[in-house]
């Protein structure tokens, strides 16, 4: 785990597991090769375990409330992360999300008792500052947003993940240039953060800079190969460049990881019928319409709407 060989470290710990299934910790473990790799649904059940096991144990409650939130169970979220609040009720990230799942699960007592704490103890500081830029930028109020992080920013330049939103608001602004700018900014305070190349990667898509676009995306790979976003990247840029075969090998990759992905079905069948594969085509369009179907009859509209890097880190 701490080389990230997840594959290597959920084959000894499911092994673990069955030697000793009454051992919490092992699970806990379980839940967190899961949790690193932004598999939430799969973390999920090894968490609500553990929390059985142990109700009054932080890490593995409030990684449960993570979960939860990321999978837009808001109700399920705010229920499982409001006993931790004489714990956690010091810190922004907490409160952020806890008035964030309280709203949209209508729990108005919890939502005002969270939002009123989250202003009370942020007091115009950077931190607070870039979450009510957060607030504003899954609202698509994009120059309310900008504000925001600048102030954030100019308050405190090496603040984690400010530059990084920065950069998502400046693409939504469709500021190419600034936001390639901002997202390099992140990546020298957050070296390891992927989803700065990942975003790189579609800023310089976007700019039809394939040649950087590609370094990019393989840069965000090499610290996360299960980022779907990137494998769909590379093959938009190979579709572009007519390298079929090389887009075709990607989107396998990334339906592999993520099969209900609607867009990276429909670009797949497109990539099908370019290598002549018609009868493939057919029914890889086939089932990116009846993808989008499911999901349009069950879908919500998302709390987080952007990426949050700033809510996955999670109390030791």
């Amino acid at each position: 785990m701490r080389r990230k060989q997840w594959s290597k470290a959920l084959e000894s710990l499911h092994k673990a597991e069955q030697l000793m299934p009454q051992v919490a910790g092992i699970r806990l473990n379980i839940g967190l090769a899961y949790y690193r790799q932004s598999e939430f649904l799969k973390a999920t059940p090894a968490f609500e375990s553990v929390v059985r096991d142990q109700p009054d144990a932080l890490q593995p409650r409030y990684l449960l409330g993570l979960c939860y939130f990321f999978a837009e169970r808001w109700a399920d979220a705010a229920t499982t992360l409001e006993p931790l609040w004489p714990q956690e009720s010091q810190h922004l990230p907490y409160l952020y999300v806890l008035s964030n799942a309280a709203h949209r699960a209508g729990q108005k007592e919890l939502d005002d008792r969270a939002t009123n704490q989250l202003i009370k103890l942020g007091n115009g500081s950077p931190e607070y500052r870039m979450f009510v830029g957060k607030y504003y930028l899954n609202l698509d109020q994009y120059d309310l947003a900008l504000t925001e992080f600048q102030a954030a920013a100019k308050a405190d330049p090496k603040l984690p993940f400010v530059h990084f939103n920065l950069g998502l608001t400046y693409l939504k602004k469709q500021d190419y240039q600034q936001a390639c700018e901002e997202f390099l900014k992140d990546a020298a305070l957050e070296p390891d953060l992927a989803l700065n190349y990942d975003e790189l990667g579609d800023t310089y898509w976007l700019m039809q800079d394939d040649n950087n676009a590609e370094k990019s995306y393989r840069q965000a790979l090499r610290r996360d190969p299960h980022l779907v976003s990137s494998l769909f990247g590379l093959a938009k840029v190979y579709r572009r460049q007519q390298k079929f075969a090389p887009a075709l090998a990607e989107l396998d990759l990334a339906v592999k990881l993520d099969p209900s992905r609607t867009d990276v079905h429909y670009v797949r069948g497109q990539v099908l019928l370019s290598l002549g594969l018609k009868d493939e085509a057919k029914k890889e369009l086939e089932a990116a319409v009846n993808i989008d179907n499911e999901h349009r009859s069950a879908r919500e509209k998302q709390m987080e709407t952007v990426p949050a890097p700033e809510l996955m880190q999670d109390p030791q």
